[in-house]
């Protein structure tokens, strides 16, 4: 049983990885966040120890450190703000943990190269969850891929709509500075699997820029694809609308709907089961994403010019 550490846990993602923890069969140890609406906790790990403030929390995983091996904090599951996740990864390696850390690693590529050096100051690890990569669907479409046509360039079309009310644009996640930007903060992953599908990127082109959705056209060595990326609910197709969802998710190879909507409960059990059996996706594993998003963040759009996606047709 490995002791776990999580900063962030009244977040939104948290729950999934308190769930992972517990299905593993490891132990949750001490917890923070600035934010005490943490009671989801006692569903699964109600005798850990909780902290409101980050310095009664360094201090506590301090004093585990120094009491015993037996005691120290080995894993450091990080799910705070986006901007946060470079400091709080130095901090779970600077403690003697590895790190998993939630999508976005990074806000810029050039924090990893920060990451890395400290990883080998430390000698301690950085996981990432990029729960696509082990996703059925798109492992089977990455066999697939591989066995075709080294040099054929597939059409992609990637929709993501995940609408969301007006708090969206009040809390940390409208603002870009903190999140990255809605490419970053709902992307980040799918771009992550495109890369890890379709090869290299070689071509990165933003038509699309606002706070709610943002919309390109990428080249990878096996593909050409038009993204699409929202969260208002106006984007939802109303034929979805009708039957009470708000939410969109499409991804067509040369027409083919590649059906991955089913099996996402259970991706960060697999996430972790990979990490504890030493096949996580570590830091140089983010680059291309990161660097993708980071980029659609500084571009300025060409507007709808060029290969564009067509629900921008609708905005």
């Amino acid at each position: 049983m490995k002791k776990f550490a999580l900063i962030g846990a009244a977040g939104y993602i948290a729950p999934r990885h308190m769930q992972a923890i517990k299905a593993t069969g490891n132990d949750l140890v001490a917890a923070y966040d600035p934010n005490d609406s943490v009671g989801i906790i006692d569903s699964h790990f109600p005798t850990t120890h909780f902290f409101t403030e980050f310095e009664r929390f360094d201090r506590h995983v301090d004093k585990l450190h120094r009491q015993s091996a037996v005691n120290r904090i080995e894993y450091m599951s990080i799910c705070s703000p986006n901007y946060l996740h470079d400091s709080h990864m130095r901090f779970a390696l600077r403690s003697g943990a590895d790190a998993i850390c939630e999508k976005p690693l990074v806000l810029n590529s050039w924090n990893i190269d920060g990451l890395l050096d400290i990883e080998e100051d430390t000698g301690r690890k950085v996981n990432t969850i990029l729960q696509l990569r082990v996703h059925p669907a798109i492992i089977a479409l990455k066999e697939k891929i591989k066995s075709e046509a080294k040099d054929k360039k597939y059409e992609v079309d990637l929709t993501y709509i995940t609408s969301r009310g007006k708090w969206y644009l009040q809390s940390w996640k409208g603002d870009i500075k903190k999140s990255g930007g809605i490419a970053t903060n709902i992307g980040v992953h799918f771009f992550d699997m495109l890369h890890f599908v379709f090869g290299e990127l070689q071509n990165n082109i933003v038509h699309h820029v606002s706070d709610t959705k943002a919309a390109g056209y990428l080249e990878y060595t096996n593909a050409r694809v038009r993204w699409f990326l929202s969260v208002d609910i106006e984007d939802v197709p109303v034929d979805i609308q009708e039957k009470g969802q708000r939410t969109f998710r499409s991804i067509t190879v040369d027409g083919e709907e590649i059906e991955f909507s089913g099996g996402f409960t259970d991706l960060h059990n697999r996430s972790y089961e990979e990490i504890l059996a030493g096949r996580g996706f570590g830091l140089e594993e983010n680059r291309t994403a990161i660097s993708t998003v980071s980029f659609i963040r500084d571009a300025t759009p060409i507007g709808l010019t060029g290969d564009y996606h067509p629900f921008l047709n609708n905005k």
